[in-house]
């Protein structure tokens, strides 16, 4: 590929920068318990989620990479994707990320399914209270971020 001079260096979309909240190390309580922690990759197009909790008597640990889709020559997705990769069973799970004031909505496999988490962070952001829902089921979580 030729570079051409007036090409300006790709920067990563101002909506990703709603996600600073969740960047940091949580203490996950309630029907889910654990650790997960949110940091920026290099670059700052993506945000990396590293989780290790227990939820229903089973280990839930892996990555998930968040940011926009975007291919070759294509403008960047209106929707904020993710994938997790799930290391103790083997999955590959989408969902979409949409953070609006202090709510903290994540579909899974599409925006607007329903199967969701929704939460909200107190006013300091060092905490949020939620839940995930599908149909027949669901379980709530709260999140303690921890000090530096």
């Amino acid at each position: 590929m030729e570079k051409n001079s007036k090409q300006r260096p790709p920067i990563p979309n101002t909506d990703l920068r709603n996600l600073d909240k969740l960047v940091g190390k949580w203490k996950i309580s309630g029907d889910a318990k654990g650790q997960i922690e949110y940091k920026w990759a290099d670059g700052g197009f993506f945000l990396i989620q590293d989780v290790n909790l227990e939820y229903g008597g089973k280990q839930i640990k892996g990555i998930e990479i968040i940011g926009h889709l975007q291919k070759i020559g294509e403008e960047p997705s209106r929707e904020i994707w993710s994938r997790f990769y799930h290391f103790t069973e083997g999955l590959t799970l989408d969902y979409v990320y949409e953070l609006v004031d202090n709510t903290l909505t994540i579909w899974f496999g599409k925006k607007d399914s329903n199967n969701f988490y929704s939460g909200t962070f107190n006013k300091d952001g060092n905490s949020f209270k939620g839940a995930w829902q599908w149909p027949g089921g669901g379980y709530k979580i709260t999140g303690r971020k921890l000090p530096r």
